[in-house]
């Protein structure tokens, strides 16, 4: 016999693809490419909501290599803060994961040398390095002195993710290093 039970709709849950499920009190971002929106949230429930957003203007991917202009999809944390960003503010993020340098290595886009240069200085430094065959350099930044009127029509960074000047000021207030950012 067949025994279906249908659940309440939980954002966060129906939304990720993984098996993370945050905590009760976990704030986190969900940056969805589809929908050019970026979801704040406090374990499942929606805090704010940015839209649009603008992506690399190669689109997201979950392979990405420097000068593709694509946004790398995936888990991610926000590892360091720039304040002096030509984009106004800049929420770094921790790419390129460990996870995407294994993928990387198995579909030959990095060789073996690459790939264990890449654990090497992440061993030493505790974060990754940002001149990589895959990019580096990838975050949450403002537009600076960008035309909000381009960055509503298109996707036009070189693969981060863009949001209004005002929207930065609210992440870097109610987000820190650490916060967990899902790219989908």
């Amino acid at each position: 016999m067949l025994l279906m039970v249908l659940l309440p709709f939980s954002g966060a849950h129906a939304v990720l693809d993984s098996d993370f499920s945050p905590r009760p009190d976990e704030r986190w971002l969900l940056i969805d490419d589809k929908s050019a929106t970026l979801t704040v949230y406090e374990g499942d429930q929606v805090i704010e909501r940015f839209e649009p957003v603008s992506l690399g203007r190669g689109g997201a991917a979950p392979l990405r290599v420097r000068g593709d202009r694509k946004t790398p999809t995936g888990e991610f944390r926000i590892n360091r803060v720039n304040m002096q960003s030509r984009f106004h503010i800049f929420l770094g993020l921790n790419y390129p994961t460990p996870a995407h340098v294994r993928e990387s290595f198995n579909a030959g886009i990095i060789d073996r040398d690459e790939y264990e240069s890449y654990h090497q200085y992440i061993r030493r430094h505790g974060e990754p390095p940002q001149n990589t065959p895959l990019g580096g350099d990838i975050g949450i930044h403002g537009l600076g002195e960008g035309d909000e009127d381009v960055h509503g029509r298109f996707h036009w960074t070189q693969g981060c993710i863009a949001v209004t000047n005002e929207q930065i000021e609210w992440l870097r207030d109610n987000t820190e290093i650490g916060t967990r950012v899902v790219i989908r």
